[in-house]
């Protein structure tokens, strides 16, 4: 729904589908280029996060002889998930889900904060949008420029400047799926398998698909992804407050506006005139299009450049700044009812999110901490179960998995509790000992045993007898153990 402001502030027009269309064509967004406190933070979040997107796959972490040296690598053949110190199994995987909860609840803490502050200056279409837009700027010149050279006939120069902007987009779209696929495999062999058209096809479909996705969402599609495309913005909704902090147009201070030379007129008569001279400088530079004059909407992703361009303009016309900024309507009619300023960071909505980052954090660290590097999984046979043997006595069969997630070979004794006087053979493996199964486990990998388990013959009635199989590394005093059951015919 279109908004409108008056002295009081926003007032609701009649629904769309009552007077123009559901669905509104599409129009092209030229955003102005501006200076001030929010793009520089945007320009330099906006170099970090790429800088570490495109260069974490070339940094390199000793792990020991065999293992990769590629500090952040997820490596699907080997079935491995390496992050510098960490890594982690298959069976580990629920640390991934921890991840996903913690984004989402940071998610969550950033809006109840700061409104869409991920949208604004952390997501990766606004990070690749706004390096786009600078190419643009670059090639084909600032807003005014753009508007005029698309309201004349194409010419030759102005072709030339185009295909070096696409020329550059793809260039830059082309690393950015590059950069994804080096995170899959080793990034200075498969630069290099790639240069020499030795890398596996499947390299060069993704990086082809991630070329093409990139080349359009943030040249062409832009804030549409926003608009259209993202469901953060429906979703957010529901879990701000009205202590929320948005980019606000502060409409106690704008209205009524007017331009700057009928505003001396009015003063000089006496007439209560808002700082808001109508100059659209914040429509001019908003990536959406957005005039944030007109409240909250859908397209604002709260980056924060319009609080820069109002800003501009209220410096040169000798008022006071932030006419547009972080705000919330609460403030609004506290000034306007003579009442000083309020903000609460610190409210029930925060503290639940906060409390449950730190229990989720300290979970995954504790885990992290406390997870043991060997470890044994133990299926017993089911046909058949078990087996009287000629002298009577009674054998069970076990299929023992044994895993070594150290980088280092080790040797592991492996003993059993269960029925009294039980024997345990360790089929196809030389053991180092006969009463005491002693075999080696090779470094980071998954080591599977056929074990025999024999008891002699007792006349005892219970049918199966629980049994415990305790894996001992010799060398480290490391102990895993798991448990099942002795059954008897």
């Amino acid at each position: 729904m279109k908004l409108a402001l008056n002295k009081t502030g926003p007032r609701d027009d009649p629904p769309i589908g009552e007077d123009g269309p559901l669905y509104t064509a599409h129009r092209k967004v030229h955003p102005q280029s501006v200076c001030g406190t929010f793009r520089t933070i945007k320009w330099r979040l906006m170099v970090v996060c790429l800088g570490i997107y495109y260069l974490l796959p070339f940094v390199r972490w000793r792990r020991g002889l065999g293992a990769p040296g590629q500090a952040v690598l997820l490596d699907f053949p080997n079935r491995r998930f390496y992050f510098f110190f960490i890594e982690l199994w298959p069976q580990e995987l629920y640390y991934f889900t921890g991840l996903l909860v913690l984004a989402a609840l940071a998610l969550f803490l950033m809006n109840a904060l700061g409104g869409r502050i991920w949208c604004g200056y952390l997501c990766p279409q606004t990070a690749w949008t706004d390096l786009f837009y600078a190419v643009e700027r670059w090639v084909e010149g600032d807003r005014r420029d753009r508007l005029r050279a698309a309201a004349r006939p194409m010419t030759v120069g102005r072709a030339a400047k185009r295909v070096l902007k696409h020329a550059v987009w793809l260039m830059i779209a082309w690393w950015t799926g590059g950069a994804w696929v080096l995170y899959f495999a080793d990034a200075h062999t498969l630069v290099r398998d790639l240069a020499t058209f030795q890398a596996p096809a499947i390299a060069y479909i993704w990086i082809g698909i991630l070329t093409v996705t990139t080349y359009l969402l943030a040249g062409y599609m832009r804030e549409q992804v926003c608009v259209y495309m993202c469901p953060w913005p429906r979703i957010q909704a529901a879990l701000t407050d009205e202590w929320a902090l948005n980019v606000t147009y502060k409409y106690d201070r704008g209205e009524q506006r007017c331009s700057l030379k009928k505003s001396f007129d009015l003063r000089a008569r006496g007439e209560k005139i808002g700082d808001c001279i109508d100059c659209n400088q914040c429509v001019a530079v908003c990536p959406t299009g957005v005039d944030i004059r007109n409240g909250a909407q859908l397209g604002c992703i709260q980056c924060g450049l319009c609080i820069d361009a109002c800003d501009a303009v209220m410096k040169k016309i000798g008022r006071k700044s932030r006419l547009i900024g972080y705000d919330n309507d609460i403030n609004i009619r506290r000034r306007m009812e003579g009442k000083s300023e309020l903000f609460k960071p610190v409210r029930p909505r925060t503290i639940v999110y906060a409390s449950l980052i730190s229990v989720v954090c300290a979970t995954m660290l504790y885990g992290l901490l406390s997870r043991t590097l060997l470890d044994v999984n133990v299926l017993h046979d089911r046909s058949p179960m078990a087996v009287r043997l000629s002298d009577g006595s009674i054998r069970n069969g076990y299929t023992v998995r044994v895993l070594n997630k150290l980088a280092f070979d080790r040797v592991i004794a492996i003993d059993i509790d269960g029925p009294p006087q039980t024997s345990v053979h360790v089929v196809g493996v030389d053991s180092v000992t006969v009463e005491r199964p002693t075999i080696v486990l090779a470094r980071d990998t998954t080591t599977e045993l056929r074990l025999l388990v024999t008891a002699p013959a007792d006349d005892t009635s219970e049918r199966s007898m629980p049994v415990t199989f305790r894996v001992t590394d010799i060398g480290l005093g490391e102990v895993a153990a798991a448990t099942d059951h002795f059954v008897f015919p």
